[in-house]
């Protein structure tokens, strides 16, 4: 798995369109389950998974437990890695940063933070190679 991150508008999907031209690109749909965009993935093409942010605030206003909610985002990176060696497709995810800002004085979006910076951090554990794109530069990081 390699990921892509950075802030709102910092060039993110160029660089990832720029290395994979031909990608297949999937936008996780909020409320869905997280496992239904690996069904509707074409075989053998690089597969790019994005609106993570989205999903996130949706699955906060379903749940109030945050460690289950991410125990289960670990789960989705996990196997997101084992698809990538079973069928040897590589996985490109797209993270947003949102932890660099004022903190918000409203609960709700506290722990959208909280949960996007964990959610960043599993990620980047796993990832063979991580990025970092800010104003359209971007650094190998790991």
């Amino acid at each position: 798995m390699q990921l892509f991150i950075g802030g709102a508008c910092a060039g993110k999907r160029d660089a990832v369109d720029r290395r994979f031209p031909a990608a297949s690109w999937h936008r996780l749909a909020p409320g869905r389950p997280l496992a239904d965009w690996r069904r509707q993935a074409p075989p053998g093409a690089v597969r790019v998974v994005t609106g993570w942010l989205d999903w996130l605030e949706a699955a906060l206003e379903a749940s109030a437990d945050d460690e289950t909610l991410r125990q289960q985002l670990a789960a989705e990176l996990d196997a997101l890695c084992v698809d990538e060696r079973r069928f040897g497709t590589p996985v490109v995810v797209i993270l947003p940063e949102v932890g660099r800002g004022i903190v918000p004085m409203a609960p709700g979006d506290r722990r959208l933070r909280d949960l996007a910076g964990w959610l960043c951090q599993d990620a980047a554990a796993r990832a063979e190679r991580v990025w970092y794109v800010r104003h359209g530069l971007v650094q190998r990081l790991g």
